[in-house]
């Protein structure tokens, strides 16, 4: 590996995250990794990584990076309006940096988390067979936490890629502007009231500030799953959790492993990329739809990203 960029400011929360430790899971660890898998795949793949790689995470804001070296690097997802030496770039593809050149960031303006990739793959710590920043155990990524002012990001070595020009267009991307959650039924549907179970799947909720990357709490329309209390049992990703209170709770990329509140319904693993771009205040409506819609859906992205494998 090699020196790739030094931070000049780290923004509010950049971290090193890859697809996480899905093999601990059973050992109570996490799963962890990119929230928003979709970007972080894209931005991989735009810069000739696999699209397992390590990449930058960046949350709300974005870090000011200086190049130690020529090196290629992708935008993805949030749009932080992204400049090279105070000129404005696009995101969804390749920027060629020279040794010395800065990148940095205006202002968010849509969305919450934007990935940075770096050809040859960003290299951090590896903690269970993963680089991913796990900040409650402080393991993996940049010694375990986020990135810090004068830290240095290493990226593998590897031939320039020849990838110039590549890029995603805008219909190929999520639909992160409709704030619109695909979901299939929980294994708990059924203790809804019909009234919640209406409210679920056509009533708005509101992101509180409450939420992280572990889980997303909601306010919006009170909702009632009665019935005995349940056994611990284990949780997934997009998995919608309902509590006593009523408010339905959204697990994420680093949610825990197993739980008793009764699940009601689970993003569709397409709408996963959506949530990962919600941020506090932000409106957003569950939409039930069939197993087949779901496997419809998954299959447009995963078409999406094949196209920059070609």
């Amino acid at each position: 590996m090699t020196a790739a960029l030094r931070v000049r400011q780290p923004g509010l929360l950049t971290t090193i995250q890859d697809l996480g430790r899905p093999q601990a899971v059973g050992a109570g660890v996490t799963p962890g990794g990119a929230m928003d898998r979709f970007a972080h795949a894209a931005a991989n793949l735009l810069v000739g990584n696999d699209r397992g790689a390590a990449t930058l995470e960046c949350t709300l804001t974005g870090p000011r990076l200086v190049a130690l070296r020529q090196c290629l690097v992708a935008v993805t997802g949030a749009d932080f309006d992204p400049r090279v030496n105070g000129e404005a770039v696009p995101t969804w593809t390749g920027i060629d940096l020279r040794e010395g050149d800065e990148i940095g960031f205006a202002g968010r303006r849509t969305g919450a988390r934007a990935y940075i990739a770096v050809a040859g793959g960003v290299v951090g710590d590896r903690w269970l067979g993963s680089m991913s920043t796990n900040l409650l155990a402080a393991r993996g990524g940049m010694n375990g936490r986020a990135l810090a002012t004068d830290d240095v990001v290493s990226a593998a070595i590897q031939e320039y890629p020849d990838v110039a020009g590549r890029s995603l267009a805008g219909d190929q991307r999520p639909p992160y502007h409709e704030h619109l959650l695909h979901a299939v039924v929980g294994p708990h549907a059924n203790r809804l009231t019909p009234a919640s179970r209406h409210d679920l799947f056509s009533a708005k909720f509101t992101l509180t500030h409450d939420s992280n990357r572990m889980g997303y709490r909601f306010e919006g329309a009170s909702l009632e799953a009665p019935g005995d209390e349940l056994l611990s049992f284990a949780l997934i990703p997009g998995a919608v959790q309902l509590p006593a209170g009523g408010r339905p709770i959204l697990l994420m990329a680093d949610h825990q492993t197993a739980g008793g509140y009764p699940v009601v319904a689970v993003v569709i693993s397409a709408s996963m990329p959506v949530a990962a771009q919600l941020a506090p205040g932000d409106e957003v409506r569950f939409e039930e739809v069939s197993i087949a819609k779901a496997l419809e859906l998954r299959a447009v992205q995963r078409a999406a990203l094949l196209s920059l494998m070609s």
